[in-house]
């Protein structure tokens, strides 16, 4: 490659510009997603929620999934290739939404999308599994971000609204209520620092043996309970 286009690149390498932004693509689950400014970098942490919730549905029969914020369809995508699941997925973004279609059809995943913010408009339909990565990052906690996360990733996936951290797992548990079958399960990528809360919020709006599960740095990053 000549220098006249390396030089462009290292300069947005020292802007401090995530390379999975500058290459336009992100490796998760074994695949390879396409990513742009519009949605989150695909996470080696979300795997074990991918993981986990494939183990789960083994013993369920075309169990159907719903994801809630979709993004870059990374989770609803990796769902729907690595189970027999029927998998929906929304997310509020119009852009985010088209990256995570041209993964779908890229990649050969069956997966329904649509735009919804969950918010403002109730989920309506049931579903035997609901997961999500919600925004989950504290106004508290934006001047820990590194400079390659909070210039360049979209805020409205990685930062929760007003002052409450939790706005969004409150908003999804008690949707989830009417929208998940009997014996349906809940599933949430987390924040560190919210483990407890996080049960809480499940164990008071009537989700039984709520587990947390650790990734592999040690830290709490999935919690989950059935409905």
């Amino acid at each position: 490659m000549p220098w006249s286009e390396v030089e462009p690149v290292v300069a947005r390498i020292n802007m401090h510009e995530p390379i999975q932004y500058i290459l336009g693509e992100a490796d998760f689950f074994g695949r390879v997603f396409q990513v742009t400014p519009d949605v989150l970098i695909p996470r080696p942490e979300t795997e074990l929620l991918v993981q986990e919730i494939i183990t789960h549905v083994k013993s369920i029969d075309r169990p159907t999934l719903l994801d809630i914020g979709t993004g870059s369809g990374c989770i609803a995508i990796s769902l729907a290739l690595e189970t027999p699941s029927v998998v929906q997925a929304l997310d509020v973004s119009l852009d985010a939404l088209k990256v995570a279609q041209e993964n779908a059809t890229r990649l050969q995943a069956a997966v329904k999308f649509r735009q919804q913010d969950i918010l403002q408009e109730p989920v309506t339909e049931k579903f035997d599994l609901i997961v999500s990565n919600p925004p989950y990052i504290s106004q508290q906690e934006i001047h820990l971000m590194k400079p390659n996360v909070l210039n360049y990733e979209p805020h409205t996936a990685l930062f929760a609204l007003g002052d409450d951290p939790l706005l969004f797992y409150r908003t999804i548990t008690k949707q989830a209520q009417q929208a998940l079958r009997k014996g349906g399960s809940l599933w949430f990528e987390i924040n560190e620092h919210y483990p407890k809360e996080i049960c809480e919020i499940l164990s008071t709006n009537g989700f039984n043996h709520v587990t947390v599960v650790k990734d592999w740095n040690g830290k709490e990053r999935v919690v989950w309970g059935i409905y």
